[in-house]
């Protein structure tokens, strides 16, 4: 699909052993994307503080974080990064483990629309996001994430 291909980058996508705390899954998950300058670091704080503040929001369910902030949190430019973890992490002791962690730079409101409707589509069935956690290789995820849809 154009608009995943446009939204996320393969240098964006990365499967990680192990992470020490949900805090440094953040720091983890978010880096790409300040490292290719699509978000500044600040974000990294802003997710992490936001999270603090209201609660885990982002995980949507088991298995699955959709990591984000506002835009005036430190968003340059729209880009989505995809992080798996081998080893599970927790958000709050009594949540569901995440290994898979989708991290939205929003510009905007509405400029990411098309790709939230291709992600919700994905992630209705539980199935494909198994099938993400235990991909092979980060070339896979990628695939996976911007093949055409059916």
């Amino acid at each position: 699909m154009a608009g995943m291909a446009s939204m996320l980058k393969r240098e964006n996508v990365q499967i990680v052993e192990k992470v020490d705390s949900w805090e440094e899954s953040v720091h983890v998950a978010v880096q790409p994307l300040v490292d290719q300058g699509y978000v500044e670091s600040r974000y990294i704080d802003g997710i992490i503080s936001n999270a603090k503040e209201f609660g885990p929001y982002f995980v949507i369910c088991p298995d699955l974080a959709l990591l984000h902030a506002r835009p005036d949190q430190g968003v340059l430019k729209r880009q989505l990064a995809v992080t798996v973890l081998r080893e599970p992490v927790r958000f709050k002791e009594e949540g569901p483990d995440v290994r898979v962690l989708v991290t939205l730079a929003a510009t905007d409101a509405d400029g990411h629309i098309e790709v939230m409707r291709r992600l919700a589509t994905m992630f209705c069935d539980p199935d494909n996001i198994t099938k993400i956690a235990e991909a092979p290789s980060a070339d896979e995820i990628y695939d996976y994430f911007t093949a055409p849809e059916e």
